[in-house]
């Protein structure tokens, strides 16, 4: 089967106002990127159609969707996705700028993929040596079980903005009824999850992160606004590279009624050594 290509979209840096994170121009500036970067999650929002065409709609329900994020964009970079369907219900995914520089990569299920990018890449995880800002953080470590809920204001932000509108984002009788409410969009789903990072990932000292893989999984799919889930979160890994300390966590939404999972999700996150004190005071040290 021949690649699916999406149409071009030029993302928004919507938290470029949120001083002192990679967003903000400075502080990405100050870290060796060319300006304030764009969330993963917000270029997540451009699978979808491809994801639909080649899936169906079934892939709301039981889908899966894997990136490992490999080059930042800035606001408004063009970016397009790209589909290569593989064996039965998987497929290769992929999105490039206008150099045709890879920007994401990973891969698309229908159905729960237990060999996806993301699962792949936890498993090959080196065990850390040198961790000082995620140092209290324990392999294995589950947070208390959580309310999650997502307001429809949190879609309405979306929508002023985003680079791939759908009807069953909207409020749309005809899709809500269908799917038991508006559907949220990836990088409102996504927000859904992060309740379990305070308690799963203290970390000392400040700092700053950017994501660097995500990966969502519905079971029961999708997720609604407007309805409280049970959002839970384990430590799947930690490891190190040069510039940053990294963490990987898996977070789950269930059914509060009957404990039925409908979602779940793997993140990846960064942790720049050149904003943490504990590191900048050995680089200070080794230069006198």
């Amino acid at each position: 089967m021949a690649v699916l290509a999406g149409d071009w979209g030029r993302p928004v840096n919507t938290s470029a106002h949120e001083k002192g994170g990679i967003h903000d121009d400075e502080t990405a500036q100050d870290l060796g990127f060319s300006g304030g970067t764009v969330a993963g999650s917000l270029h997540m929002e451009q699978f979808p159609p491809l994801l639909l065409e080649h899936f169906g709609a079934d892939w709301w329900r039981r889908g899966n969707l894997s990136l490992y994020f490999r080059q930042a964009t800035m606001d408004r970079d063009p970016v397009r996705c790209f589909l290569e369907p593989g064996d039965a219900d998987r497929a290769r995914v992929w999105m490039e700028n206008e150099a045709g520089d890879v920007i994401m990569s990973g891969s698309a299920a229908l159905g729960e993929d237990l060999e996806s990018e993301l699962r792949q890449r936890v498993a090959q995880v080196r065990p850390a040596t040198d961790l000082r800002m995620l140092a209290d953080i324990r392999v294995g470590e589950v947070c208390e079980p959580l309310t999650a809920r997502a307001g429809d204001d949190q879609i309405d932000a979306r929508l002023k903005v985003i680079t791939e509108p759908l009807p069953l984002y909207e409020h749309n009788a005809q899709e809500n009824a269908r799917w038991g409410g508006r559907v949220l969009p990836a990088a409102a789903c996504i927000h859904t999850f992060r309740g379990v990072e305070t308690p799963l990932a203290p970390v000392r000292g400040p700092f700053v992160g950017l994501f660097g893989a995500i990966e969502i999984q519905y079971l029961a799919g999708p997720v609604v606004s407007e309805r409280d889930y049970e959002l839970t979160g384990q430590v799947l890994a930690v490891s190190e590279s040069p510039k940053t300390e990294v963490i990987w966590f898996e977070a789950t939404l269930a059914d509060p009624t009957n404990g039925t999972p409908v979602a779940r999700m793997i993140k990846m996150d960064r942790l720049m050594k050149g904003a943490s004190p504990l590191w900048q005071a050995e680089a200070s040290g080794s230069e006198a």
